[in-house]
């Protein structure tokens, strides 16, 4: 295996999709779909496998490339128009004829539903495809039980109904036909069922699962419980069918599909082409600036994009007479033939959306391939857009954030903890006991903190931070920089605040807090820091409070520590069987003077007290 290879497997995603292995030629000779990308492919190089066919196939894998989408069955229908567009020669199944089955709705006057495995029938409707054969005819199932629709295949015409041409068959008389064949229902009144049909195939599954439930609960009341567990199955079934996939729907007849995702200094254009209902390509290519301010307008990148792209990689695909291209930015351009659209729902909505997600996907591939092969990279970048978002002077490599924590006014501390290149710096994270504050005061609690933590670091001559976080908004900023102010380093070390709401950051004597875009990278590490602050600052509370808790009479006698405290607990299990016990009983487990003294604080008004 390659290097390149070897970091491609490395950055796969743990997400659905599907994965072609290709060789020394760039030709697929595998397909395969998996849950999740990233263990699936791994698998295939870390071992020796049990069958030959296998271990010759990742002899020959040269390189690779992949899809993702949103669910498994997705990856399921996916990866069979792949196989069928490119013939494998590692794949076994799929290579044939036989595909996943379809349910068809026929084009007759008293149309038929029925099950198929290829769309051949001209002008029938065809909802599908299912991966799973079993959900297929469950649904076929309770749809007829639903609907008397009927299931012979006699050429029913007007005519031939009619005539009376042919007999009524069992279906009638057990109830699950309505005699179509011989006029006991109308067209019109037929339709109205087929219509009701072709919205449950369509994806609204409702009236099905409500029917389930219904007959499930009936029979579970009449103790049928095989019957009822066996509606349960199905209901299931159902509930986690989905009618029509995302990547394969025989509405959708050749076309382009373009998605733009627009970065600092870079954007990225996914291409998919649709064949026949099916993607049968799919390839991200990324366009630098030189400059990040470019001038140029989504509308004219998504232009240059398409040109590009269609050159680079349509050629095998201009014969399939392409009239419409999808886009989720409208180029500023025109095709003569082609019309562009912006889908807002449907099919094609969800196939932008896939596009989408994987030209997202190819850019965070390639920020964690340069992280990787240079880890100080990333945080410069961080560090950059921190200075850029909070108005620094420099970059922020030393950040410190404080939290307060108090339960009504006692066991008051603070937290201090600190970041280096955007990462914790556990070892010198730090606690405050609050010494000079009475009661439950943040603001002041604050100043004495910040004062206590910086005069020190003045004193002892080590470096100071460019910015400091301070969690709480406006009035504890407006402490922190006071403090900041009384030793002389408000100028030295920039400070920000931050709300209860997240992404609202204030800076000192403004009283409109900035907004943050809560994907940016600023954002996380603020996160990550008031986060690790407020742990910090809980776990020192926590052990303080449980300090006060277990405190006895004895801790406060003057010349009694903790091995004398030790002694004694242990010879007299507790604090009360020591204040029980008599002046001689004390004398002969600590000795006279310590025990006179225990004897004495524990009984002041006793004869045998001191004075």
């Amino acid at each position: 295996m390659t290097d390149e290879l070897r970091l491609k497997i490395s950055l796969l995603p743990e997400s659905p999709g599907v994965y072609m292995y290709m060789d020394a030629g760039g030709t697929v000779i595998y397909v395969g779909k998996a849950k999740k990308l990233k263990r699936r492919v791994s698998s295939y190089f870390n071992r020796v496998h049990p069958v030959l066919r296998t271990n010759m196939l990742v002899r020959h894998i040269a390189d690779m490339r992949y899809i993702v989408v949103n669910t498994e069955e997705e990856a399921l229908d996916l990866e069979n128009s792949l196989i069928k567009e490119y013939q494998p020669h590692y794949n076994v199944l799929l290579k044939d004829d036989k595909s996943y089955p379809w349910i068809c709705v026929s084009r007759e006057t008293f149309p038929r539903v029925v099950i198929s495995r290829e769309q051949v029938s001209r002008g029938a409707k065809f909802y599908g495809p299912y991966p799973k054969t079993e959900v297929a005819h469950a649904l076929l199932e309770v749809i007829r039980k639903m609907y008397p629709v009927r299931t012979c295949r006699h050429p029913l015409t007007p005519e031939t109904v009619e005539q009376r041409k042919y007999p009524l068959c069992l279906q009638y008389h057990i109830k699950n036909c309505r005699g179509c064949c011989q006029g006991f229902i109308s067209a019109k009144e037929y339709g109205e069922y087929v219509e009701d049909i072709k919205k449950i195939l369509n994806g609204d599954t409702k009236q099905v699962s409500d029917y389930l439930m219904t007959e499930m609960m009936r029979l579970a009341d009449e103790l049928k419980f095989e019957q009822a567990q066996e509606l349960k199955r199905k209901y299931q079934l159902i509930e986690n069918y989905r009618a029509r996939s995302v990547i394969v729907s025989p509405a959708i007849h050749n076309i382009d599909v373009f998605a733009i995702l627009r970065d600092e200094g870079s954007a990225f254009v996914n291409f998919m082409h649709i064949r026949c209902g099916s993607i049968v390509q799919s390839v991200t290519v990324e366009y630098k600036f030189q400059d990040i301010d470019t001038g140029e307008s989504d509308a004219e990148l998504m232009s240059s994009a398409i040109r590009d792209v269609r050159e680079r990689f349509g050629e095998a695909y201009r014969d399939d007479r392409v009239r419409e291209v999808v886009v989720n930015v409208e180029p500023d351009f025109s095709l003569e033939g082609v019309t562009f659209t912006i889908p807002q729902r449907g099919d094609k909505r969800k196939l932008l959306a896939i596009s989408l997600k994987n030209a997202r996907q190819y850019r965070d591939d390639k920020l964690k391939r340069m992280e990787k092969l240079n880890p100080e990279q990333r945080a410069t970048r961080t560090l950059t857009a921190m200075q850029r978002d909070f108005h620094l002077n420099e970059l922020p490599r030393h950040v410190e954030c404080f939290d307060n924590s108090n339960i009504q006014g006692t066991s008051a501390v603070a937290s201090c903890v600190v970041f280096r290149n955007a990462k914790p710096a556990k070892k010198e994270y730090r606690h405050f006991n609050i010494k000079t504050v009475e009661g439950p005061d943040d603001y002041a609690s604050m100043r004495e903190v910040i004062t206590r933590r910086y005069s020190r670091l003045v004193t002892e001559g080590l470096d100071l931070p460019q910015l400091i976080v301070v969690d709480g908004g406006k009035g504890q900023l407006s402490a922190a920089v006071e403090a900041l102010d009384s030793i002389g380093l408000r100028g030295t070390i920039a400070a920000i605040g931050i709300a209860k709401q997240l992404n609202e950051i204030f800076f000192p004597g403004d009283s409109v807090p900035l907004y943050i875009d809560k994907n940016s990278e600023s954002l996380r590490v603020i996160q990550h820091l008031r986060d690790e602050a407020h742990r910090f600052g809980i776990k020192h509370h926590r052990t303080k409070r449980s300090k006060g808790q277990i405190h006895s009479a004895l801790d406060d006698i003057a010349g009694v520590g903790e091995a004398t405290r030790t002694t004694l607990l242990k010879h007299f299990k507790s604090v009360k069987r020591v204040r029980e016990a008599s002046l001689e009983q004390l004398q002969a487990v600590v000795g006279t003077a310590r025990a006179r003294a225990i004897h004495s604080a524990l009984h002041p008004d006793s004869p045998n007290a001191e004075a």
